[in-house]
């Protein structure tokens, strides 16, 4: 068995170092195509998330995180009241409206 270590050992000593440089690259190019196809357009739906909420104003439709579909009536800065029937109000967290509707949907649902 000591035989195959001898000359393992003999080849790696005459062998050529490969350059550092060569070898980070495949993990420089496994960060890049991380950075465009998941970290990037994830950071993208955040930002454009974070404007539709803060464009919210009473008489918006809208649909929360738990599908609630309701009306806008009331906005703060972190709550919104949303009336999802006559009647019927529902104090939610503002980052938990997903969508805004057209209006006019709620009278056709």
């Amino acid at each position: 068995m000591d035989w195959l270590i001898a000359s393992a050992h003999a080849q790696a000593a005459t062998g050529a170092q490969p350059n550092a440089l060569l070898q980070m690259l495949p993990l420089l190019l496994i960060f890049v195509v991380f950075y465009f196809l998941l970290i990037r357009p994830q950071a993208k739906r955040a930002k454009e998330h974070k404007a539709m909420v803060a464009a919210l104003g009473a008489g918006d439709e809208v649909v929360t995180a738990g599908g609630i579909l309701g009306k806008v009536t009331e906005t703060s800065d972190s709550f919104l009241t949303i009336e999802i029937a006559n009647g019927v109000q529902v104090k939610v967290q503002r980052h938990t409206v997903t969508s805004v509707l057209p209006k006019g949907t709620l009278k056709s649902a």
